[in-house]
């Protein structure tokens, strides 16, 4: 992971491995949502938020480990608070939530 000073990020510019695994997430619940298969659909829902925070925790640390060459803690926490986290990490998070949420529909009886 590096760490740009001024940019915006996506998934593809932190870690190319971490990026290829969460679209091999999406893809998978994609299939299980093609298939009916709610157990797939909640793994990959499960699945992807653990890898987000994961990389969200990476970059805090890595942002931190950054401006470790700084004496004071204060500076330290006021150099790595400026990385800004945009919306689309939000939008990830809010679509994990939802895979996770999923439940089989109801049978209905047509009388």
């Amino acid at each position: 992971m590096h760490i740009p000073v001024v940019g915006n990020w996506n998934y593809f510019d932190i870690d190319i491995r971490l990026a290829v695994a969460f679209y091999l997430l999406v893809v998978l619940a994609l299939v299980g949502s093609l298939a009916n298969k709610v157990s797939l659909v909640r793994f990959a829902g499960w699945g992807t938020i653990v890898l987000a925070l994961i990389t969200l925790a990476g970059i805090y640390f890595k942002a931190h480990d950054s401006f470790g060459f700084l004496h004071f803690r204060k500076l330290v926490n006021l150099a790595a608070g400026l990385v800004k986290y945009k919306w689309g990490w939000f939008v990830i998070l809010a679509g994990s939530l939802l895979l996770i949420t999923l439940r089989k529909p109801g049978v209905v009886k047509v009388q």
